[in-house]
């Protein structure tokens, strides 16, 4: 379950994906029709590729848009050096120098120092991450302060590149699921967990294309 075992932009790997969706689920294929495909995603020549970089970028992006988002993590970057910080430099920062520095919360200090504690103690331990199954990839980050199912899964599926996971706490799935299968409400983890059951083992993809229904694809 390597990185490299089923690259996000692989365009073989979104062609078997995408096959397998329109002969899974019509909804699904209607979405995908009027979709203009799943391409590169902007950025990524920026984005860190070590597991402990991109679990820094993602905390900082918590609910902030894309564009605030670039902006704070461009900060720490320059801050750095044209780099994001190690666990012990993070350790070493005053917290309100850092939160100063970059414009973060409070909150959100806090929750880098967790992660870095975590990394630095062992109790994170990122080299396994390739290895692990999913569930317990989640299982070891929502163990951080500050690091929830959200975070695991957009880990999962834009880091680790997993091809089957399912965003279930992600408000624009939910979204594009009420709209695209005329649903009443939001729909309930259990209700998308059985309504994505054809979509596997791609529910990754399927959750790509419904983020690109409504241009909301997490930066």
């Amino acid at each position: 379950m390597s990185r490299g075992a089923a690259a996000v932009d692989d365009p073989r790997r979104f062609d078997a994906a995408t096959q397998h969706l329109r002969g899974a689920d019509p909804v699904l294929c209607a979405v995908i029709d009027r979709s203009d495909g799943l391409g590169p995603r902007a950025g990524r020549a920026t984005r860190p590729s070590d597991h402990y970089g991109a679990l820094v970028r993602s905390i900082i992006g918590q609910q902030l848009s894309a564009k605030v988002a670039r902006v704070m993590n461009g900060r720490l970057v320059e801050r750095y050096d044209g780099r994001f910080p190690t666990p012990e430099e993070v350790l070493a920062e005053a917290p309100e120098e850092l939160r100063a520095a970059i414009g973060l919360s409070n909150a959100k200090v806090s929750f880098l120092r967790s992660l870095a504690e975590h990394v630095v103690g062992g109790e994170l331990e990122l080299e396994r991450m390739d290895g692990l199954p999913d569930e317990e990839v989640i299982a070891e980050l929502v163990a951080v302060k500050g690091i929830g199912e959200w975070t695991a899964h957009m880990f999962l599926i834009f880091h680790l590149e997993r091809p089957d996971v399912l965003a279930v706490g992600d408000l624009g799935v939910r979204a594009a699921i009420r709209n695209e299968y005329g649903l009443g409400e939001l729909p309930k983890r259990d209700e998308m967990t059985e309504l994505a059951e054809p979509w596997r083992p791609h529910r990754s993809t399927a959750c790509r294309y419904l983020w690109r229904s409504l241009d909301n694809e997490p930066a």
